[in-house]
């Protein structure tokens, strides 16, 4: 029996520091020259604003197909390029709605055409194996291109298809999506339960930060799951226009819940799903040309529910 049980704890011996070893994983984006993924984005945002007692209800859909070669990988950093395969968006206001397949031809729309202009074209990301993002080049160039095909239009006209076209395309928009969708790593081994954080900038035409909180929920040798939490705030003192060419301020909060399944080969989100809530008050400056005579307060709640899948394809 002293015999068995002697057998049994030498055994724990060697099994134990095995076992605590596998309890700590390191994750990070593994990017090799040459690796080819294809992201899938489906999504839609909501924005309600209430002026004098009227609901304004703002959506935009957009359900899009992204290739990213990696063009160079170097310690600790990768260079990726992004080209718009297909891209379909579907902008609905009160007096306006634009639906756009870019592949999809359609010579009464200007924004197919603009957005056609962008399919195919490449701009690059620069970003740590932590995936922060270092810059993001030749986005608002590809777009400055794209905007000839608004030329023969009225020049209101031309500068509203312009903003439209920057606040959902271009770089500070660009570059806030993929920061809420790829999980920045802590840059030590971590295991299930581990929290971890990270600020980033709010760029989505407002002015103020993400706080985003993650959670290691479980992994193995192939995947792992992440919980997300994001508190958003806005700077209220802050000035941005809003569709209208109307200047405002704005105090929001909002909660931005993500989960995620990860390749631990190459640390990129197989599949992610976000849901998002913001509320609180735009301030419509007073505006003579626009008939505010003072400051206006305008109740807003946004909600956007957002899903991607990526896959290796090379």
């Amino acid at each position: 029996m002293k015999r068995i049980f002697g057998l049994i704890t030498l055994a724990a011996l060697y099994i134990l520091p095995a076992t605590a070893q596998d309890n700590y994983t390191e994750l990070s984006y593994k990017f090799q020259a040459g690796q080819q993924f294809e992201l899938k984005q489906e999504s839609r945002s909501e924005t309600y604003t209430t002026v004098d007692d009227v609901v304004k209800r703002v959506t935009r859909d957009f359900n899009n197909t992204i290739a990213i070669d990696v063009t160079e990988a170097a310690p600790g950093r990768a260079v990726l390029t992004f080209r718009y395969k297909e891209l379909k968006f579907n902008f609905n206001s009160l007096n306006q709605n634009i639906y756009v397949d870019a592949n999809t031809p359609n010579d009464k729309e200007p924004f197919q055409a603009a957005l056609k202009n962008i399919l195919d074209h490449p701009f690059t990301v620069e970003i740590q194996t932590t995936g922060n993002i270092n810059k993001v080049n030749g986005l608002d160039n590809l777009l400055d291109s794209a905007a000839t095909a608004f030329t023969s239009l009225k020049k209101d006209e031309q500068e509203a298809y312009k903003k439209l076209m920057k606040d959902q395309f271009g770089t500070d928009a660009f570059r806030s999506w993929l920061e809420q969708l790829l999980v920045i790593y802590p840059a030590h081994g971590i295991k299930t339960g581990t929290q971890w954080e990270e600020s980033v900038p709010l760029r989505t035409g407002l002015v103020g930060r993400i706080d985003l909180y993650w959670n290691l929920q479980t992994w193995d040798s192939q995947t792992a799951k992440i919980n997300a939490t994001g508190k958003i705030k806005t700077n209220k003192l802050e000035q941005f226009t809003i569709e209208d060419g109307i200047q405002a301020t704005a105090e929001i909060e909002g909660t931005m819940q993500s989960n995620y399944l990860i390749d631990a080969g190459t640390g990129m989100p197989s599949i992610c799903v976000q849901n998002t809530e913001m509320n609180g008050n735009y301030t419509y400056l007073a505006n003579k040309a626009k008939h505010l005579k003072h400051d206006l307060k305008v109740p807003v709640k946004v909600i956007t529910n957002a899903s991607y899948k990526v896959k290796q394809m090379k």
